[in-house]
């Protein structure tokens, strides 16, 4: 019998969500950190049945053991989606099984051992040896909890995950299960209106780690520049279960302390720092993202001996912005970079370092100083590479093509912001918070709902500005009030009017300053382009040709050039930097081509035509040196003229 969509999407009727992880796992003098990253066994229930796992409670036995289950080898992290050669898989609705052993050893039974999982897409319910840990509910974010009494210490463990990857109207994102005819009888699919693919799997490292009984839970940092402009102002906050003094301590990058404190857990100290070197942007400043370490230490209940250590990256710098400008130290900046996603080949969207670094060296070649995380968190690996590169962040929760507004949605929209706020408050990269991407905006129920989602992510930072990116016109928004800045998604000479270059500038100036009209806050462009096949030549330019990307960007420059001389415009966002695979449609070539990049990180000709703008623009604003290959030798035109 085939088993409904609702039976399957077990995480809505189990325990509560865990969001207790703030603090990254990292190692010190009183942690220690191990990953689970590896090979897994896996195994997916029959489609007549996705429900078997919970009724045959696979949880209970190691998957490649049970003569129940047939099982792979999986490789973690990963989405599990383009692993194999098999199409089922690749389109595969419901739950997956993942599980793997591990040991613990005995020294640790003195210590607290954590489980945590820094992704996993959308819904997971883990077992530790065969009983229930915890549920979670929020692809993009981590969770985990303590282990205590479920380990076997000196002995082997089992860890046991059931993966949902069912979108419903209440998830966030969105989607819709349909139950279709087919060849060989009825089954459901998942449906879903935003253009990227939905992979699933366990995506991002898993970690087990300790702590002392009397440990260090969270630390808060906000950071400001003095009166004095030299001054650096670090407020902080450190969480304890108790109620001991705790030490902090800033050193330089060359290991100087520079500020030190002694204070109590609960309670916001400061640190001031004389002559701050100060985060700056990439291309801003001769040495951007300039970071120094914050050494958090914990006593014991007599205040004589460190009972717990905690290191964390610190940026001294300050985001403001009026309703004309945004500012970093006090000085305005200009926004020029991308919208990008986690995409690569075989992988999916699975936590891969080469991929992240070529992606950040490829940032910086094209002299970009910003991403949007379009359409969800990104791994708080890339966010601790955009502070040491200086490159700034707009940090977007998971919600994308918001509709049917209701209450349900909204508290679930709302913890995705909890949740995404408290892992990444710390980070100096991260200069904005985006609620959304192409909500429908147009109706007073959407205005309503947008105002709480944003009242809500205000009261948890009022230090960072929000936006979000609208894609419905200026007339008929109702979310624009609530924002601190207005992101505008639209495709001149593409979605409207195809093919038509001679219909992007004016349309383009006209929008913007009707926005700004409108309410009087920043304006910034965070999508535009065009699909590109790469290799594909035509001139004059074509649709879909290389020669058309690179003039359809410079019809953008040039309104863009047009906007600058007015103080409100404060940047753009190309879409998108790499190609991306996405659902199977005929508007689709292989996925969606608009990336000035291909998926495996190669070239266009665009690539080559925004760097120029780029660099050009930072070295007009900040007098950043230009690349001595922006422009390759042609010919000396004096030379040439005289020889004429």
């Amino acid at each position: 019998m085939l088993m409904g969509p609702l039976i399957y999407v077990f995480v809505l009727a189990h325990a509560a969500v865990q969001i207790d992880c703030i603090l990254y796992p990292r190692e010190s003098e009183t942690r220690e950190v191990r990953t689970l990253d590896g090979l897994w066994n896996f195994a997916v229930p029959p489609t007549a049945n996705k429900s078997l796992g919970f009724y045959q409670q696979w949880y209970s036995h190691d998957l490649n053991r049970n003569e129940q289950v047939s099982s792979i080898l999986m490789p973690v992290p990963s989405s599990y989606n383009d692993i194999t050669q098999d199409a089922e898989l690749r389109d595969h609705l419901g739950v997956v099984w993942y599980d793997r052993t591990f040991f613990v050893p005995k020294s640790w039974a003195s210590q607290r051992v954590w489980l945590r999982f820094s992704s996993v897409s959308y819904a997971a319910q883990v077992w530790i040896n065969g009983e229930l840990l915890l549920v979670h509910e929020m692809g993009h974010l981590p969770f985990e909890s303590e282990l205590g009494e479920y380990l076997l210490y000196g002995q082997e463990n089992r860890v046991t995950v059931a993966c949902d990857n069912t979108l419903l109207p209440t998830t966030v994102p969105q989607g819709n299960v349909q139950e279709v005819n087919t060849d060989n009888g009825k089954k459901y699919i998942q449906t879903y209106t935003f253009d990227f693919f939905n992979y699933a799997g366990i995506h991002r490292s898993v970690h087990l780690y300790t702590t002392p009984q009397q440990f260090i839970e969270d630390v808060s940092v906000v950071t400001v520049i003095d009166q004095d402009g030299e001054t650096g102002v670090v407020y902080y906050n450190v969480s304890s279960r108790v109620n001991n003094a705790v030490r902090l301590t800033l050193y330089d990058r060359d290991g100087q302390a520079v500020a030190s404190e002694v204070g109590t857990p609960n309670n916001e100290g400061t640190l001031k720092v004389p002559n701050a070197k100060l985060w700056w942007p990439y291309l801003m400043d001769p040495e951007p993202g300039y970071l120094y370490t914050m050494e958090v230490e914990l006593f014991n209940d007599d205040n004589d001996q460190i009972v717990d250590v905690y290191r964390l990256k610190v940026g001294i710098r300050e985001v403001t912005w009026s309703n004309t400008s945004l500012y970093m130290n006090g000085k305005p900046v200009y926004l020029h970079g991308f919208g990008k996603h986690e995409d690569s080949d075989i992988r999916g969207k699975g936590l891969d370092f080469p991929v992240i670094i070529k992606d950040f060296n490829l940032i910086k070649w094209v002299g970009g100083n910003t991403f949007r995380t379009s359409h969800y968190p990104y791994a708080e690996e890339i966010m601790d590479l955009a502070d040491e590169t200086g490159i700034m962040v707009i940090d977007e929760c998971p919600s994308v093509d918001t509709d049917l507004f209701s209450s349900t949605l909204l508290e679930k929209h709302k913890s995705s912001l909890t949740q995404l706020i408290a892992r990444d408050k710390n980070h100096p990269s991260v200069i904005a918070w985006s609620i959304a991407n192409e909500p429908r905006t147009q109706t007073k129920a959407a205005g309503e709902y947008f105002g709480k989602v944003a009242n809500h992510t205000r009261k948890l930072d009022p230090r960072r500005p929000i936006t979000l990116a609208v894609a419905r016109g200026v007339s008929e928004d109702q979310s624009g009030q609530h924002m601190d800045f207005i992101s505008f998604n639209r495709y001149n000479a593409w979605y409207s009017n195809p093919g038509h270059l001679d219909m992007v500038t004016l349309n383009v100036i006209k929008e913007a300053t009707q926005w700004h009209e409108k309410y009087n806050k920043p304006v910034l462009m965070s999508e535009y382009g065009g699909d590109t096949l790469a290799g594909l030549h035509l001139y004059p330019a074509y649709i879909w040709t290389e020669e058309y990307q690179v003039a359809l960007f410079s019809k953008h420059f040039e309104a863009f050039d047009h906007l600058r001389d007015k103080e409100w415009f404060i940047g753009e966002y190309v879409w998108n930097f790499a190609d991306f695979k996405t659902a199977q449609t005929y508007t689709r070539v292989g996925g969606n081509n608009k990336g000035i990049f291909t998926r495996q990180r190669q070239p266009k000709a665009a690539a080559y035509h925004l760097r120029r703008r780029y660099f050009a623009i930072a070295n007009e604003l900040y007098n950043a040196t230009l690349p001595n290959d922006l422009y390759l030798y042609t010919a000396s035109v004096q030379k040439y003229h005289e020889e004429l």
